[in-house]
């Protein structure tokens, strides 16, 4: 099993989306079998509670399912995971610090580094907890757009995974 992590702050908002979005784009690949989906935030103040009622509104909105309940990420999962997707370069600093190796530290990228028309220097996914719902928007809109480039580097990585 191909595991994905994602990670912003609180595990309430970005994480918890591009969790829901990646795990719909999986399962329409035909890959849930081979690729495990969650997600996880690099504080524990929200542990236990579901995902942002704005997140919710807006991934049902886009017709994407969700059960969640938050948690923090923790440096001994490094061993279990093959790839951790950071939300925001604050996220891709603060995971590669508590990596206990090297190699670990090379599992997290940028979710927005799989979008290839993302500009240079646009590589964060904003924080949409003390903005209105056209952030949440945005934040999936954002999300969606590097999502395929995710699967493909995913699904590539699930043939070498399985050889």
């Amino acid at each position: 099993m191909y595991r994905v992590c994602f990670v912003c702050t609180g595990n309430i908002c970005r994480s918890p989306m591009a969790e829901s979005v990646f795990r719909a784009h999986v399962e329409r690949a035909g890959l849930d079998a081979l690729v495990a989906v969650d997600s996880a935030g690099t504080g524990g103040w929200h542990e236990g509670d579901g995902a942002d009622p704005r997140t919710v509104s807006v991934l049902e909105a886009a017709g994407y399912a969700q059960e969640h309940r938050a948690r923090q990420f923790r440096a001994s999962w490094f061993s279990r995971l093959d790839l951790v997707i950071a939300l925001d370069s604050g996220h891709l600093r603060d995971l590669r610090a508590l990596a206990p190796t090297a190699q670990d530290a090379a599992k997290v990228r940028l979710l927005r580094s799989y979008d290839p028309a993302a500009a240079a220097g646009q590589d964060d996914v904003p924080d949409p907890y003390y903005g209105s719902l056209e952030g949440f928007e945005e934040c999936l809109e954002l999300v969606e757009t590097a999502t395929p480039g995710l699967l493909d580097a995913v699904r590539e990585a699930t043939k070498e995974h399985t050889a």
